[in-house]
């Protein structure tokens, strides 16, 4: 299985997430420059985080418009797995690929810290491994991860099983103080009606090797392996 990390100006976490799936994962991956306009021998696709174009306009605005969107949008359309880190989830939110949008921490800080996530959907590519209501632990790292959309849209994302990682306590329960943006609902992740895009805000790739003191975020990319 051959992974794509998409590589915008200002990207930052792209080569952790390769880091992970050659040297940890043992699988194919190149880095794919964001003027590229065809994705052809790609089975995944990765939007790593960081702060492509400086964050300037708004997070993931202008590289919504970068020439390897079109095949991102293309990929995703024909049901290739896409996984959006951080900065990669609200790129795919301005592109349309997830529907809501991100606002700014409800604190109005930049936060770094480790947050526990409750999986709400097993049943998708990137979750294949896990089970329904298990506790994850993953660091954040962002100034703009307070999700948002409209109540009509969050009615949709719930009823369809959209919802694939919410906040939570280290016991599973979904708080007021266990929500380190403000997010609606405790959004933390959600993915396409079809299951094959998936906006995660916190960071798997920074989780992936005991020498780290936590390999959570393996459960992602080894679900992703099943399938091949």
């Amino acid at each position: 299985m051959k992974f794509g990390v998409i590589v915008f100006p200002g990207s930052n976490c792209d080569h952790d997430c390769y880091h992970v799936i050659r040297h940890v994962m043992g699988m194919p991956v190149e880095f794919v420059w964001h003027k590229e306009t065809h994705l052809s021998g790609f089975d995944c696709l990765i939007l790593p985080g960081g702060f492509s174009y400086g964050d300037y306009l708004r997070t993931g605005a202008i590289a919504r418009f970068s020439p390897v969107m079109r095949a991102v949008e293309d990929f995703a359309e024909a049901g290739g797995p896409v996984l959006g880190i951080c900065n990669g989830f609200q790129i795919l939110l301005e592109a349309g690929l997830l529907p809501g949008a991100m606002l700014r921490n409800r604190s109005l800080s930049f936060i770094c810290q480790d947050v526990y996530l409750c999986l709400e959907n097993p049943h998708i590519p990137f979750t294949l491994l896990g089970h329904s209501s298990q506790v994850l632990r993953m660091p954040i790292a962002h100034g703009e991860g307070n999700y948002y959309a409209d109540p009509q849209t969050l009615a949709e994302l719930e009823a369809n099983g959209q919802v694939v990682f919410r906040y939570c306590t280290a016991e599973g329960e979904k708080t007021d103080g266990a929500n380190p943006n403000g997010s609606l609902h405790h959004i933390a992740g959600i993915c396409n009606r079809e299951g094959n895009v998936l906006g995660i805000m916190p960071h798997p790739e920074r989780c992936c090797e005991g020498i780290l003191g936590n390999e959570d975020g393996k459960l992602i990319f080894e679900s992703i392996l099943l399938t091949r």
